[in-house]
């Protein structure tokens, strides 16, 4: 082989070596996020990328619905839960990087209606939601029985002593995201969302706030998934934590700063 030829088939060979290196670089992080983080990590992604950097790929939803992806093998690079239980059953089943978990910020919870509709309802111990939400009205929140939302909402309702009321009259929903749209749509009279979701919802408003003694502190764990830990990973949880980003959360509502 002549020595063009024998540079050529080398050259080649380096290049075929490095295209899946510069593919994964292209692609950017994979960021799996709690449905609720939807509006707020957009904008921290455009910023991230406009320092220069791939565009962050986000999956959206439930924040148990993303952990049992990532148990089924789905490739993350971070993973950001809308509640610690939840982070904390990714943790015992080693899918994410124990060292690197922080929990980076706090919401509130509220009772939402269509802006139309909107009545205050004061909620506290014996405030009578039924008498709210009607003959055949239902109340719209994520299933308690996965969902973070759902999970804060059943404890707030019970330590109210409204469960047993409630309970049967629930909408429950696969993320705060779809509960809200049932608000938005009429098709519950009442929901239970974050105070950050409602207000990114044009046609709906806040109705009442749960006192923060009846749930348990609504905090956003962030960690590098296992799976995915890489530097720009790393990179990107400490943009999260850093005051650009830490402008963004605010201006959307939410709490610097989660459980400790």
């Amino acid at each position: 082989m002549s020595f063009p030829r024998r540079l050529f088939a080398r050259l080649a060979l380096a290049f075929a070596l490095l295209l899946p290196a510069l593919g994964a670089r292209a692609q950017g992080l994979t960021v799996f996020a709690a449905a609720s983080l939807t509006d707020a990590l957009q904008d921290i992604g455009r910023l991230w990328e406009a320092q220069g950097h791939a565009k962050p790929a986000f999956n959206f939803a439930a924040s148990s619905t993303l952990a049992r992806q990532m148990e089924q093998g789905a490739k993350a690079n971070l993973f950001a839960s809308a509640d610690e239980q939840w982070m904390d059953w990714a943790q015992q089943r080693n899918l994410i990087v124990n060292d690197t978990r922080r929990s980076l910020l706090g919401n509130d919870l509220v009772l939402v209606m269509e802006k139309a509709h909107v009545q205050k309802v004061d909620i506290k111990p014996g405030t009578d939601l039924l008498a709210v939400l009607g003959a055949n009205g239902r109340l719209a929140t994520g299933d308690p029985d996965h969902v973070p939302v759902g999970l804060y909402a059943r404890q707030a309702l019970t330590r109210l002593g409204m469960w047993a009321a409630i309970e049967p009259r629930l909408a429950r929903a696969d993320s705060v995201r779809a509960a809200l749209l049932l608000v938005e749509r009429g098709e519950a009279p009442l929901g239970i969302v974050y105070s950050t979701d409602a207000a990114v919802a044009p046609n709906v408003a806040i109705a009442g706030l749960f006192p923060e003694s009846s749930h348990d502190p609504i905090s956003y764990p962030f960690a590098v998934a296992r799976g995915g830990d890489t530097p720009e990973a790393r990179a990107f949880l400490d943009f999260l934590a850093g005051p650009a980003a830490t402008e963004v959360f605010k201006r959307r509502g939410f709490r610097i700063g989660g459980a400790s």
